[in-house]
């Protein structure tokens, strides 16, 4: 933790320096002595240091400078760390001064010189008044802050990119955080111009990008090298897998995600059915690990970025990104996964964002606390997801058409919903249509029996409803089912369009597409499991099947 700042400023340098010296002799150990003789140049010191998240407990000014009197500056620092105690450094003729800024800047304490001994004159009253600081004072939050409205989409993408990166932040509502106001009035900034991002070293972004936020915290979106022997397009588990198995059996590998690890497992607050982990553990926590994993055998992860298309040029494939760059690589395997699809509600794409989330949005969890919110879905992603968020909101329903869960869920899934109260099923029922001011306050739900409908007030409205494979993207002539997954191995045989691309003399490799090389893996495959664990051995098996294609080559 940083050490909460001394501020000394007097434009006289030998007083100056004298004060340091007693301050560093006496606090040195547990504070920071900053010191300057310009109150300008102490003002812009201040607003960096504030940017900064850095935390001054008290300042010591004298009275009679040049550049402004030292009862204006402690004014003007007032402004910047209103908490902090302020002392006046004055000669005997300006008592009367101080005395009439006890009242007009709320002064905390004046001092006259010279304070030799400063064991007598000096070191008591600066404890008086550290301690009082130290009894209100709460240390601040060391890391990424983000100032912005929480009903913002915009905030919500920024909020949700940096948990799904698991880069620790702050969260700071406009309408409600005294500290976020302050931030924007120090630094000048237009509540239009948010969200904004501030960073430890005391810059900050206005209404940033995804791919400048995750530049800045030192993610990596373009490639170092010319030639990879795999490129991995998705890092959700079976990408994961694939990563940490290429990279360590010694194979160039680069991996590539838009947003963050994990893919819809990521989003998970708890896995409890993973091999070898009896306790359970989540989503992002898997995620943390396996990039962790990667990293120790070489394998290069670039993020945020997003793959557009891959030409074929003789035998290498050429990745194009969304930037404008390229990759160049001996093979691919393919792993993006699944995303959720978008409800058919009546306004329902006015809010998403603001009340309306696909997947679990952990980083909403907060928001829901004492309220009803509402879960639509009956697969183990809407399970895990409400298991969550009961954990913060009063009531949570989960909407299903179905009777039961019985044919959706895992049976563990469904054995914990029974036994929390502040669970309800609500069944044979869909969610029709939504309601809110710029965001969400209410939902329509029709009874699929009754054909009836009724409102529910809610905030928040998280929806995990079946799966659309991520493949709209793919630019090469592969095969899909007619759902859009890619079909792979010996089933790409019964589709007549394969024998008019496939040109070698073997089948296909289990995981290989139609297209030599280019290999499918996790749930973006046609025939996958939709398991987590199956979707970490696709990921292996590519890697061995990418071994032989390269032999071949």
């Amino acid at each position: 933790m940083k050490k909460p700042i001394l501020f000394a400023i007097d434009d006289d340098i030998q007083v100056l320096r004298a004060i340091v010296r007693d301050l560093r002799s006496a606090y040195g150990n547990d504070y920071r002595i900053v010191s300057t003789t310009s109150a300008n140049e102490a003002l812009e010191v201040l607003k960096d240091l504030k940017n900064k998240g850095e935390a001054v407990a008290l300042f010591l000014a004298d009275q009679r400078m040049p550049e402004m009197l030292g009862v204006d500056f402690l004014c003007q620092a007032r402004t910047f760390f209103p908490d902090a105690r302020r002392m006046l450094i004055t000669a005997y003729s300006d008592t009367e001064a101080a005395i009439r800024a006890i009242n007009e800047v709320q002064l905390d304490y004046y001092l006259t010189k010279p304070w030799d001994p400063p064991e007598e004159k000096l070191f008591p009253v600066l404890n008086d008044q550290l301690d009082e600081w130290h009894s209100h004072y709460v240390p601040l939050f060391q890391g990424i802050r983000i100032v912005g409205y929480q009903w913002s989409p915009r905030s919500h993408e920024i909020k949700d990119f940096l948990s799904g990166n698991m880069i620790p932040y702050q969260w700071l509502d406009v309408e409600s955080n005294e500290e976020a106001k302050e931030q924007l009035k120090v630094n000048r900034i237009d509540e239009k111009d948010l969200p904004v991002v501030f960073f430890e070293d005391g810059s900050f972004l206005c209404n940033p990008d995804i791919r400048t936020v995750g530049e800045k915290t030192g993610m990596r979106s373009k490639a170092s090298k010319t030639m990879y022997d795999v490129t991995i397009i998705g890092a959700g588990p079976s990408g994961l897998a694939a990563a940490v198995y290429g990279g360590s059996e010694g194979l160039s590998t680069a991996l590539v995600e838009k947003r963050a690890p994990g893919g819809q497992a990521g989003t998970s607050s708890r896995i409890e059915n993973y091999l070898g982990f009896p306790n359970g553990l989540s989503g992002s926590e898997l995620s943390r690990r396996a990039i962790t994993q990667a990293s120790r055998f070489g394998v290069e992860f670039l993020s945020p970025q997003e793959v557009v298309s891959i030409e074929l040029r003789n035998n290498y494939k050429i990745i194009q990104l969304s930037d404008g760059s390229t990759i160049n690589s001996r093979s691919v395997v393919i792993s993006t996964g699944v995303d959720y699809r978008t409800l058919e509600a009546e306004n329902v794409e006015q809010f998403t964002g603001a009340g309306v989330y696909y997947g679990a949005a952990m980083t909403e969890a907060q928001s829901c606390s004492s309220k009803d919110v509402y879960v639509v879905g009956g697969g183990n992603s809407a399970g895990q997801g409400a298991m969550y968020l009961s954990h913060y909101a009063s009531k949570v329903n989960i909407v299903i058409r179905k009777e039961d869960l019985s044919s959706t869920m895992s049976q563990y899934l469904i054995d914990q919903i029974k036994k929390t109260p502040n669970i309800e099923i609500i069944s044979n029922s869909a969610v029709t249509r939504t309601f809110g001011n710029g965001k969400l306050e209410a939902i329509e739900i029709l009874d699929l029996n009754s054909n009836t409908t009724r409102k529910a007030e809610t905030p928040s409205l998280f929806i995990f409803i079946g799966a659309r494979p991520v493949t709209n993207w793919i630019g090469l002539d592969i095969i899909k089912d007619e759902k859009g997954f890619v079909e792979t191995g010996r089933d790409l045989i019964k589709y007549e369009s394969f024998h008019k691309t496939w040109k070698l003399k073997r089948e296909p490799f289990l995981l290989e597409t139609c297209c030599p090389g280019v290999f499918a893996a996790g749930d973006v495959r046609s025939g996958a499991m939709n398991r987590v664990a199956s979707a970490v051995g696709e990921g292996a098996m590519a890697i061995k099947f990418v071994h032989e294609y390269l032999a071949e080559n």
